[in-house]
């Protein structure tokens, strides 16, 4: 097969299944049927017309796509009139396991995860990464493509989909969809389905951050350091439900990283104003955690914690062992620094943190730390 004539008749034939009324991403996936089809069959019997072919089969794959949607729609649609047995979890399982397969990148294994357990639309997902819908469209494909042939003769790895979900959360929120809420309901819906600790421990986890969401940015949008939050606009309903579902899980014995998290989240919760935290078991908890992990990003809010329970000099003999060109180092050696009385190291250190910034929230922020020094120098 002529790799360079497919590549080049690839986005005309999507142009013609999509004036012909498919849409983008409809029109892509069966445009990618079409090839892998054309890939078995045309080594030996090449097609006089490669585009008239490619037409013809990639419109028949998007004809039987939108007869077998309509169908599944028609089914759930007597299934919702027709309440019948509980549902089987197993093939629920099954996506999440697909969709978190190492062989996809993180990325990848987010979007299929969105769009085949989350239900979400490509436009969806497209709107909330920022993304042209046809490039999402063209990663969620490419993820299917690369997953189409994988078998399930072993158990899934829970610890691969908790990572997935939590990328999720991590991404927040942007365009019309929330994903920190679309995080929390899928890992509601595998804690329903699955007995795990760490499934209930990153659960809680998601509860414990997200109760505290409402507080995090100022209303021009400036990022609000925890210790500066208004924690009577916490969600307290939340935040008992992830502890309650924290403790159930801590008392199974089997502790992991996600359970780790969520202990200190609670601490952090549970303190009524930020002077009154219990840092030394904070500590204790980031202690077990690097047990768990070994992660270097862990060690260093561990030194933060460390200069909170015992004092600054503390905190920066902590950082002191850890490699600074680790994220965000610069900014915790500046709020050490500035807690230790060291203005003008701390001054500097925060610009320098400024302009490694992950986004815009935090550089302004920031650099509003430096100036705010500078000033009172």
């Amino acid at each position: 097969m002529d790799e360079a004539l497919v590549r080049s008749l690839t986005p005309q034939v999507i142009g013609i299944l999509v004036r012909r009324g498919a849409d983008f991403a409809a029109a892509e996936d069966a445009v990618q049927d079409a090839l892998v089809e054309a890939v078995r069959g045309w080594q030996e019997d090449p097609p006089r017309d490669p585009k008239g072919w490619l037409i013809t089969v990639a419109w028949n794959r998007f004809l039987d796509a939108t007869r077998a949607d309509a169908a599944r729609r028609r089914r759930e649609d007597r299934a919702e009139e027709e309440p019948g047995p509980a549902p089987d979890v197993d093939d629920t399982l099954q996506l999440y396991f697909l969709c978190a397969h190492p062989s996809l990148t993180p990325s990848s294994a987010v979007a299929l995860t969105l769009r085949a357990v989350g239900g979400l639309t490509t436009r969806q997902i497209a709107q909330a990464y920022l993304v042209p819908e046809a490039t999402m469209a063209q990663r969620i494909s490419r993820a299917k493509r690369t997953v189409s042939g994988v078998r399930f003769d072993q158990p899934g790895d829970v610890g691969t989909v908790l990572r997935v979900l939590y990328l999720v959360f991590n991404e927040g929120y942007s365009g019309d969809v929330d994903l920190s809420a679309e995080a929390i309901r899928l890992t509601r819906q595998l804690a329903a389905a699955i007995d795990h600790p760490e499934v209930a421990g990153l659960l809680a986890l998601m509860l414990l951050h997200h109760a505290r969401r409402a507080t995090r940015t100022a209303a021009d949008g400036g990022l609000v350091p925890l210790a500066e939050q208004d924690r009577s606009r916490w969600d307290t309903a939340m935040i008992a439900e992830g502890v309650e579902i924290l403790q159930a899980a801590l008392a199974r014995d089997r502790l992991g990283e996600y359970q780790a998290q969520a202990a200190i989240a609670a601490l952090h919760a549970d303190a009524p104003i930020a002077a009154e935290t219990d840092w030394p078991q904070i500590v204790e908890w980031y202690d077990e955690l690097v047990g768990l992990t070994g992660s270097p990003v862990v060690r260093l809010n561990r030194a933060v914690a460390v200069g909170e329970a015992d004092g600054p000099r503390a905190g920066l003999a902590a950082l002191a062992e850890l490699d600074a060109a680790l994220p965000r180092y610069a900014a915790v050696a500046a709020y050490l620094h500035e807690r230790d009385g060291d203005l003008a190291t701390a001054a500097r250190l925060y610009s320098e943190a400024a302009q490694k910034a992950a986004n815009v929230a935090e550089r302004d922020y920031l650099v509003r730390q430096a100036a705010r020094l500078n000033a009172d120098r």
